[in-house]
């Protein structure tokens, strides 16, 4: 799964800066399943408050999947939805998606969601091949 980029964004980068805006922009149009996951945990967190909100229903097929692995996994795309959002994004399994407010007073919390005892715990046999 890549991202489509456009020439003039990939002109920004061969000059050697690119601005973040259009980057986010390119990930939301190349990324559509993992920016609307991402965008509807963002508000269901502003609107429910709490600590974190996340997703626990597996993408409807293999190509929304890719586009969450391909959002969640790119140490840059991941860094710059983070800043757009204003949030910290956290990823288990194939789908398990939770975005947490930058707040240290949710660092426990975060800390306990991406440990190794959460991984485990959260592992299920439907997901062995996502």
């Amino acid at each position: 799964m890549s991202l489509d980029v456009s020439p003039a964004l990939l002109e920004q980068a061969e000059r050697g800066e690119v601005d973040e805006a259009e980057f986010v922009d390119c990930v939301r149009t190349s990324l559509p399943y993992a920016w609307e996951m991402i965008s509807s945990l963002v508000v269901q967190l502003k609107v429910d408050g709490g600590q974190f909100a996340d997703n626990q229903t597996p993408p409807p097929d293999e190509q929304a999947r890719g586009q969450l692995l391909r959002a969640l996994a790119s140490d840059a795309i991941r860094g710059a939805l983070q800043r757009h959002f204003g949030v910290r994004l956290a990823f288990q399994n194939c789908h398990r998606v939770a975005v947490f407010p930058l707040d240290t007073s949710v660092d426990e919390t975060h800390a306990r969601f991406t440990s190794v005892r959460s991984q485990v715990l959260n592992q299920s046999p439907e997901f062995r091949d996502c």
